[in-house]
């Protein structure tokens, strides 16, 4: 059989033609064809959902040692993780496992129940100072960003006084364009401040997940660290990124804001259909078969990298019912966002929490939220490995 090939040449494009949908040119493609990543390396790019979901759940796809090949032209050094051990998303059972059986009980719904109300107080707080503060605000600095840092940092145990040299430093390794000393600059000082606040912790423990980590048995400190780093980074960045590009697609399609102002009970399914429609981990997840696998007829062979694209996944028209259109009253079940499988994040019941408390903050607050600015002139991140704004200037 003919391998199927699409004309991806150079890796991922991360430029979208219009700013919540998936590139053009990566729907255009077959649900499994080669693709050539930015350093030549020729592996696989999957965007059908069948495919994806197939592949992330399967026992014979590893994670670890997945990702030395950059999925996206970037000035961004590809051994950027090398040596820091604990990237529990990087590994298979039984180390996997190891980090997942600590975590775990950080992150149950129970333990989202009662960070209800605290999540709440956060979220009003910035809500309040936007207020204050009057029109224009930026939505992603004024309220995104530190709504989300603040409830990481407390979840984690990270004091707040250390939110801008978290926030800095991750913003930078997740840039596209950074330059390599920077990027290794970035991740060292994150690597020293995890490193105090845990020292901190295990002389002083408490209720959080870096008393947790440090105290955890089957975890070194080095281990810790790494962990912790993962935590911090990706907590905080996703879920900024969906409030402020959730607000804005809302903005964009005012008779789904005017369904959910009407009725906030749909604002759980709503957080579900934005998920699916945004995706903001928009460079792929990737996976190496530890054996030869077939797929629909392909042949994946043993230690061929292969890349799982969740934006098109999530618009596969094969599995929803008109997915280019954001509908806030169908649910958005199913959406690969988080994964899937035994790597589905970790921390996915707090994103949708935040999420939930967040936009509905935004909903009773500001009736008339609406965009300061043109639409053309919003800044989206297609330079990050998260999607999403740079800013969103709004007004009410």
């Amino acid at each position: 059989m003919t391998e199927p090939t699409c004309p991806i040449t150079n890796g991922l494009p991360t430029l979208r033609e219009r700013p919540f949908d998936p590139p053009e040119v990566l729907r255009a493609q077959g649900p499994i064809c080669r693709m050539a990543f930015p350093d030549g390396y020729e592996g696989w790019l999957v965007t059908g959902y069948r495919q994806g979901r197939a592949i992330l759940s399967d026992k014979r796809f590893s994670s670890a040692s997945t990702h030395k090949h950059l999925a996206f032209p970037s000035d961004r050094p590809s051994d950027l993780e090398e040596g820091i051990p604990g990237l529990f998303e990087h590994m298979d059972p039984p180390d996997h496992t190891r980090f997942r059986r600590l975590l775990a009980g950080q992150f149950t719904l129970r333990r989202m129940r009662m960070l209800t109300p605290r999540i709440e107080e956060i979220t009003a707080q910035y809500a309040d100072a936007m207020l204050r503060k009057g029109p224009p605000a930026d939505l992603v600095a004024d309220y995104a960003v530190p709504v989300s840092s603040q409830v990481i940092c407390e979840l984690l145990g990270v004091p707040v006084a250390d939110r801008e040299r978290f926030e800095g430093n991750s913003a930078n390794i997740l840039r596209l364009d950074v330059d390599p000393l920077e990027a290794q600059a970035s991740v060292k000082d994150l690597v020293e401040l995890t490193g105090e606040l845990l020292m901190r912790k295990k002389a002083e423990p408490a209720g959080d997940v870096l008393s947790v980590l440090v105290a955890g048995e089957d975890v070194s400190f080095p281990e810790a660290i790494g962990a912790t780093l993962l935590l911090l980074v990706a907590g905080h960045e996703t879920t900024a990124n969906m409030l402020s590009l959730g607000t804005y697609a809302l903005l964009d399609n005012p008779d789904q804001l005017d369904l959910l102002r009407a009725d906030e009970s749909l604002v759980e399914g709503a957080v579900e259909e934005l998920l699916r429609y945004l995706t903001v981990v928009h460079v792929g997840v990737q996976r190496t078969p530890t054996e030869d696998v077939e797929i629909d007829g392909v042949t994946l062979r043993k230690g061929e990298t292969v890349l799982i694209h969740l934006p098109s996944a999530n618009r596969d028209p094969d599995q929803f019912t008109d997915p280019d259109r954001l509908d806030v009253t169908q649910g958005g079940l199913g959406h690969l966002t988080f994964s899937h499988g035994i790597h589905q994040c970790l921390g996915q019941q707090l994103a949708r929490l935040e999420l939930r408390i967040g936009y509905t903050a935004l909903l009773r607050r500001f009736p008339g939220l609406r965009l300061a600015e043109a639409p053309e002139r919003i800044p989206m991140r297609s330079d990050m490995t998260v999607y999403g704004v740079h800013r969103l200037p709004v007004a009410w």
